[in-house]
């Protein structure tokens, strides 16, 4: 009898570990010739946005709204619903100037491939949206653009 209550208890105990340590809700699209991987922990968004041809990359988040000059599409995350956001998007990566002497302009962007952006945030229901904006190009070519994608994530 003993034992059997100890195994109760340290039954309770570790489906209350797990509990704490749940794993991240995710969520993943393709659009715009980038996948784009979502997933929310307890304290933070995390949005991996991966070219899938080669030689592509994203615009920065340093990029202003309507890009420079009209060129561009700058990367954007935010949250609603069931998460809000508590402070601001940061990249894994570095920004970097790319020159288009042509248009005699200079826009942000990240290194060819995949960048991580994360987002610190509160949950606050079950379920969120999360939006995103990008654009991708390469040295000489742009995808289309996507703007104010929604991703349903439900939150565990």
């Amino acid at each position: 009898m003993r034992w059997a209550a100890l195994g109760g208890a340290a039954s309770l105990l570790l489906a209350g570990c797990a509990f704490q340590h749940e794993s991240p809700a995710t969520a993943r699209f393709t659009d715009g010739g980038v996948e784009v991987t979502i997933s929310v922990s307890q304290s933070r968004l995390k949005a991996i946005y991966r070219p899938i041809r080669p030689g592509f990359h994203i615009y920065s988040l340093d990029l202003p709204s309507g890009g420079v000059q009209g060129l561009g599409v700058p990367t954007r995350i935010g949250v609603r619903g069931g998460l809000r956001a508590t402070g601001i998007a940061t990249a894994d990566r570095p920004v970097r100037s790319l020159a288009l002497p042509s248009l005699g302009v200079e826009l942000p962007v990240y290194p060819d491939g995949p960048v991580t952006i994360s987002l610190p945030i509160r949950r606050t229901g079950r379920a969120a949206d999360v939006v995103v904006s990008y654009g991708a190009c390469s040295s000489g070519t742009c995808l289309a653009p996507v703007t104010d994608h929604v991703t349903r994530v439900a939150l565990q």
